[in-house]
């Protein structure tokens, strides 16, 4: 972050600081703003009015508008994100040394606030896709290496690696062969919750339409058997198993793993794109290393892009249950009925009860990242993460890596955590990821395309090779949030079509699956 500026001046009020709603206690600053800086309000009286910054005021950060005495809410986006821990005067810094967490009792409303968003007026986009014989569509053509246990982990890569540099120029229609490896598979109870979550991560992958084949290798002895969680009916048309116990050891399982995948690779590499409805994409949306203008930048320009793609009868999925706690009332009045925004709430009680057990609760959130960006509580990063899932009305909730069949804005329960968030959610069948971040977060997520939008110019500019899209023109005034918006969906089509994102450029991706663990390992 850069150093802010020493020298004490006069500037007006509107062009470095936002007030996001009308009764706000506070604004974001969008410059750094050195103690002793005078802010004038020209709005608010023909004198106009003048407010001191008091402590330095980084860019993304709070700034007091208002007086607040000790003890009472602090609001942004209209909403309270916590109480004041002192008393603050207009020009203060509003950060973690005085503002606090606050467990606010939501009136919650069911459906009390649906839209559903017009189609757009003229002709459906469509994106170029890969058509499976399952009926769904695919964004990419990988041959996928996938395990049923740790064991079989470095095996797996062994095989991937064979087909790494110029191994694959005579197949320029593959986009890769890759292995995903885990942490479990044994030494796990067969039926219990964390089990299910792993078989349905590995259904939902062994499915997905990104892949055009499919080799899975076990051990041979593990508890989790390949045939729990593979189905040839709803599998690439290309799949093969192997295990190294009845395969001859290492060495022989990837000397058979190879000649395998190379008996793949001309008929994938024969499959070509056609044309296909907008409709046929599953968009995940997930953000990591937010800031202070993720809320205003970057995750509502995501949302318009979000409400078009409902519009036209696609499926945009929000995530990260922990990290709409705050936020929720704002879903539930999207809901559809009332047992879509029950269930919202049921999983948030699972996720108090989980944080507590465990010693924690659900507002030791925001990270370090996060605070140093200039968010505060856990209230304050869910009002502006669920800015990602626009207007659009809430059509269903899904469990952990559960088949998101419903066109629609949804939701599904995962993690903040941003790989085992994704991984539910390609899982779930996502066939692009949106990932905003404000910070800066290096992600890919293999089979699928991941988008990643910068919320600021700043760091845009810092990371120019890691990001795909700058949102910080919007608070730098170069373009609206609905412009910005209908880019990242052109952008979305494109990707979808084949067009690579940075992350793919750098090969990531592999190891961001990562499958949420739960329950008990014996």
């Amino acid at each position: 972050m850069n150093a802010p500026e020493t020298t004490a001046r006069t500037l007006p009020l509107a062009s470095c600081v936002l007030q996001l709603a009308a009764g706000d206690e506070v604004g974001v600053a969008t410059r750094d703003l050195p103690s002793g800086t005078r802010l004038r309000d020209a709005a608010s009286d023909t004198a106009g009015h003048e407010l001191e910054v008091s402590a330095n005021v980084p860019r993304g950060h709070k700034i007091a508008l208002k007086p607040v005495a000790a003890g009472a809410p602090v609001h942004k986006y209209g909403q309270s994100i916590g109480r004041a821990l002192t008393g603050i005067r207009p020009g203060d810094h509003v950060h973690t040394h005085n503002l606090g967490m606050d467990e606010v009792k939501q009136d919650y409303e069911f459906g009390t606030a649906r839209v559903s968003p017009a189609v757009p007026a003229g002709p459906r986009p469509t994106f170029q896709g890969y058509r499976r014989a399952n009926g769904k569509v695919g964004t990419r053509n990988y041959v996928g290496i996938l395990t049923s246990v740790n064991c079989s982990a470095s095996t797996a890569r062994m095989i991937a690696d064979q087909f790494r540099g110029s191994a694959l120029d005579a197949f320029p229609n593959v986009d890769g062969v890759f292995a995903l490896t885990h942490g479990s598979g044994c030494g796990m109870v067969l039926g219990s919750a964390g089990a299910e979550v792993l078989v349905r991560t590995l259904r939902g992958y062994a499915a997905h339409p990104n892949f055009a084949g499919l080799l899975v290798l076990g051990l041979g002895c593990e508890m989790l058997q390949t045939e729990r969680f593979l189905d040839p009916e709803t599998a690439p048309a290309l799949i093969e198993r192997l295990t190294i116990q009845d395969s001859g050891g290492i060495r022989a399982t990837v000397k058979a793993g190879v000649a395998l995948i190379d008996g793949m690779l001309p008929v994938i590499n024969e499959l070509q794109r056609e044309p296909v409805d907008v409709s046929e994409l599953v968009l995940g949306l997930n953000c990591g290393g937010s800031d202070g203008y993720s809320g205003i930048t970057a995750n509502p320009a995501l949302g318009v892009a979000s409400d078009l793609l409902v519009a036209y009868g696609g499926t945009s999925a929000l995530a990260e249950t922990p990290e709409v706690f705050g936020a929720e009332h704002l879903l539930t009045r999207r809901a559809t009925a009332p047992e879509v925004g029950q269930r919202l709430l049921g999983q948030l009680k699972w996720w108090r009860d989980y944080a507590s057990s465990g010693g924690g609760s659900l507002d030791n959130n925001p990270s370090p990242g996060n605070k140093a960006g200039g968010l505060t509580t856990i209230l304050e990063k869910s009002l502006g993460a669920v800015a990602k899932a626009g207007q659009a009305e809430l059509s269903a909730v899904y469990a952990y890596a559960e088949p998101m069949t419903s066109p629609g804005l949804v939701f599904m329960d995962t993690p903040g955590y941003d790989p085992v968030s994704v991984t539910g959610l390609v899982a779930g069948g996502a066939n692009v990821v949106c990932f905003t971040t404000g910070r800066g977060s290096v992600f890919g997520c293999k089979p699928v395309p991941s988008i990643k939008l910068g919320t600021n110019t700043e760091l845009y500019q810092r990371m120019p090779e890691d990001l795909d899209l700058n949102c910080g023109v919007i608070v730098d005034g170069e373009a609206t949030v609905q412009e910005v918006g209908e880019l990242i969906f052109a952008r979305i089509l494109a990707v979808a079509s084949g067009a690579q994102t940075v992350s793919e450029e750098l090969d990531l991706g592999q190891e961001e699956f990562v499958p949420w663990q739960l329950g008990t390992v014996t």
